[in-house]
């Protein structure tokens, strides 16, 4: 029987040194010790990898062509609304583009979007009815 449990995710990148830049240096992401064709992130509970973009498509036996929504987002959940703007700005700052500017949303929350230099979606939100923080196994 499968866990229900996300071990890693793996982004494909198209320049490895700036993305792992972004992550490491802008966004403080703790880095693991990597060989030099990859990168990984400790991310409480999951790993985040960089892989070249052409190296992941070719290890998954898929196309590497392809531009716009990939069909997923991945989400940041924070305390606070104004941490939604930190973490945006913080974003921005290593070289993100805005997605979406936080506002309230629909479900009453707080929610912004980013994108990583790749064009990787990430989602910033405060959810005030379930804190969705840290998970030790």
């Amino acid at each position: 029987m499968m866990k229900p449990r996300i071990s890693m995710i793996t982004l494909g990148v198209a320049d490895l040194e700036k993305s792992v830049d972004f992550y490491e240096k802008g966004l403080s992401f703790p880095r693991l010790e990597s060989p030099p064709t990859v990168a990984f992130f400790t991310l409480n509970g999951t790993w985040l990898g960089l892989y070249p973009r052409a190296a992941l498509a070719e290890d998954a036996n898929v196309p590497v062509e392809g531009s716009g929504f990939d069909g997923f987002a991945l989400a940041h959940n924070v305390e606070s609304e104004e941490e939604v703007g930190t973490v945006i700005q913080t974003a921005l700052a290593a070289g993100a583009t805005l997605a979406k500017p936080a506002h309230k949303v629909f479900w009453g929350g707080y929610s912004g979007y980013f994108k990583d230099p790749d064009g990787h979606l990430w989602e910033v939100a405060h959810n005030p009815f379930a804190w969705i923080g840290p998970q030790e196994d």
